[in-house]
């Protein structure tokens, strides 16, 4: 719901930031990985309680997670290599965050971690699926362009995701409500994905049988 409006809002610093990283020579490549690595130091640090430097790595992956496709457009480098290495990692960091908290306090955390876990594949497959289609019928991005894959819209998208972990590192005693709460928000994505692509794909098909 709210990319739409934070994505406009983070252009120009991550364009100025990229500009300066494309003087030095950096890669976008280089920024994917190096903000991975950044976001996987959460694991241990949630496992061991330590929220605050939790967050500050998760904050500064997704800072890397933007930053990454900016260089790539500054330096016209965007290519179906680095798309499919940006959103790799991310499901693996998304999962590595959940994981944490479940780590850090089994017996409160980790049946609401699986429940998300669970959720988070819905989310992933019903929105990786559908760009394979979307590539093959060659089908638009209106509002994402910029997006390596077609960007199938849902009730949770990347800045509720990271306003969900936001949440679970300030108040970790509550993780499990909050946590299972962001699960059924993300079912509901799934649900409403599935519908909304296998929809989308039946019409196209009737389109192009009559196109043909």
């Amino acid at each position: 719901m709210l990319d739409r409006w934070t994505m406009p809002l983070t252009q120009a610093p991550l364009g100025w930031m990229a500009a300066a990283l494309a003087r030095r020579g950096v890669r976008p490549d280089q920024v994917s990985v190096a903000a991975f690595a950044v976001g996987m130091l959460a694991l241990p640090l949630l496992a061991l309680e330590w929220y605050l430097p939790a967050l500050v790595a998760i904050l500064l992956n997704r800072l890397g997670d933007g930053l990454d496709g900016a260089l790539a457009r500054h330096t016209q480098r965007a290519s179906d290599a680095g798309g499919f290495l940006d959103i790799g990692l991310d499901f693996v960091f998304y999962a590595a965050v959940v994981l944490g908290f479940a780590l850090a306090d089994p017996a409160a955390n980790a049946l609401a971690a699986a429940l998300l876990l669970f959720a988070f594949i819905g989310t992933g497959t019903s929105f990786l699926a559908f760009a394979i289609m979307a590539a093959k019928h060659r089908l638009e991005r209106p509002r994402f362009e910029s997006k390596a894959f077609y960007y199938l819209h849902g009730l949770t998208e990347g800045t509720e995701t990271l306003f969900a972990f936001v949440l679970f590192c300030l108040f970790p005693q509550h993780f499990a409500l909050l946590a299972t709460l962001f699960a059924v928000a993300c079912l509901i994505t799934t649900a409403t994905r599935l519908w909304g692509g296998y929809h989308t794909l039946r019409a196209q098909a009737s389109q192009d049988e009559a196109n043909s």
